[in-house]
């Protein structure tokens, strides 16, 4: 057994560690890992106060991330998997001066025989659906991580069945990582990079390159990767609320340019990105001496999502942003037009002629308008015609229905109306009349007259 050893970061004698018994393998759980552990906690008298092991149930925690005392994140992070060890904690570094009545008094020191079962990584994934798992080999500096619109430099080595695939280092702009051929998974990931960090990343196909791999890469359909990911520099964008108004602005005049020319490209989702981001910086912005533009960029860039969702085939989202815009501009005949198209694309051809009836109200030589409205009422037509047709069945139906029983009385047939229950045996071998060989549709169930199809 191994003699106490002083793991405190500040060698202030505030956490021991004694191993208990030894790990295997030389990995130890990084910053933010999910570790699973064992774990019995004893005051200096020998007093158990808790015991995950009597519970018979592991304890998890993330480490790093403040969720458990000072001495647990500073002595796990030490242990191998497998190994079992005794930290002794000083207040400090445990409950400190308050103690956690009733169970442990102020000022106390601590002692927690810990095992080390297992661990994970970081759930980086936005669904929390382990899609993007990290596992930290190198602390990054400082507190800063990059946002969306930064400019981002690494350097990345993918892995596919361990087998290297790629190898570079690369600069591009989060939010726009397709660009650079970045998958969304690294792209997500480099979000959460402090400058200077090293770490693995496993990324699953839903955030690689799904079900259509990458045959240039050599990346099978549903492949699972595994990067190694440095973290070499990147320069912030500055967030909306560090401008002034005019700035502000003049941001979003910047990513309207870029989002145009990416839409001109055909790169809808790239575009859309870019106007959203617009909107993120200008709706709960003040409104003083710049409101007229305020207003005509937050307007266009309205107008762009809804055209890009219209292109993207989204006519729920689309419907939305040109809401949005006849908010600001009621009698605007874009927005006008494109809810037109929106509502149309979702079935809803009456709601969307009137749109279309306006923008011509608007604009008597809109042509385009006048096209759509020519669809709206095709479909109306269409639309009432199945209508009728569906009215002419259901009555032809009960038109036969009556005939059957008029039969039925007339021949002393078995009356679908009549009482309840099975048929008799000499029903059973009835011989069907002409009509019900005619009208094979109606179902007779219990001495219930159904259609089929009804």
């Amino acid at each position: 057994m191994a003699e106490p050893v002083d793991i405190s970061p500040n060698k202030d004698g505030g956490v021991l560690k004694e191993i208990l018994k030894e790990g295997s393998g030389e990995a130890v759980p990084p910053h933010g890992s999910k570790v699973t552990v064992h774990y019995t906690g004893t005051l200096v008298d020998g007093t158990k106060f808790d015991s995950s092991r009597d519970r018979g149930t592991p304890f998890q925690f993330d480490l790093g991330r403040g969720s458990v005392i000072k001495a647990w994140d500073i002595g796990v992070t030490t242990m191998k998997k497998g190994e079992r060890a005794m930290l002794t904690c000083a207040p400090e570094y445990a409950y400190g001066e308050a103690g956690s009545p009733p169970t442990i008094p102020p000022n106390s020191t601590l002692k927690f025989d810990v095992e080390v079962l297992d661990w994970e990584g970081e759930d980086l994934s936005p669904k929390k659906d382990k899609g993007i798992e990290r596992l930290q080999v190198k602390a990054g500096e400082g507190h800063s991580t990059p946002n969306e619109g930064a400019t981002v430099e690494i350097h990345l080595t993918g892995k596919h069945e361990g087998k290297v695939f790629e190898d570079k280092k690369i600069t591009f702009v989060i939010g726009e990582g397709s660009e650079a051929n970045i998958i969304p998974g690294i792209e997500i990931a480099v979000e959460k990079f402090k400058k200077g960090e090293i770490s693995t990343l496993t990324i699953q196909p839903q955030y690689a390159y799904g079900d259509k791999g990458c045959p240039e890469l050599g990346i099978p359909p549903n492949a699972t990767l595994e990067y190694t990911v440095e973290m070499k520099n990147f320069e912030k964008i500055k967030d909306s609320w560090a401008l002034d108004d005019e700035e502000r602005i003049e941001q979003c005049k910047l990513f309207k340019e870029k989002g145009t020319n990416y839409f001109k490209a055909g790169k809808f989702q790239l575009a859309l990105k870019l106007y959203k981001r617009i909107v993120s910086y200008l709706e709960h912005s003040s409104e003083k001496d710049v409101d007229n533009d305020r207003k005509a960029v937050l307007l266009a860039a309205h107008l762009n999502i809804a055209l890009c969702c219209l292109k993207l085939k989204d006519n729920f989202e689309a419907k939305s942003a040109a809401e949005a815009a006849l908010k600001l501009d009621p009698n605007n005949e874009k927005a006008l037009f494109r809810r037109g198209q929106a509502l149309l694309g979702v079935g809803e051809a009456e709601d969307a002629s009137k749109h279309f009836s306006r923008c011509l109200e608007i604009d008597p030589n809109n042509t385009a308008a006048k096209a759509q409205l020519a669809v709206c009422t095709k479909t109306l037509k269409e639309q009432l015609q199945k209508e009728k047709q569906v009215y002419a069945n259901m009555f032809d139906k009960f038109a036969k229905m009556d005939t059957y029983l008029e039969e039925s009385e007339k021949r002393k047939l078995p009356n679908v109306m009549s009482s309840v229950g099975e048929w008799g045996q000499e029903d059973r071998e009835r011989e069907p009349s002409e009509f019900e060989k005619e009208n094979p549709d109606i179902l007779l169930l219990n001495g219930t007259g159904e259609f089929k199809d009804m």
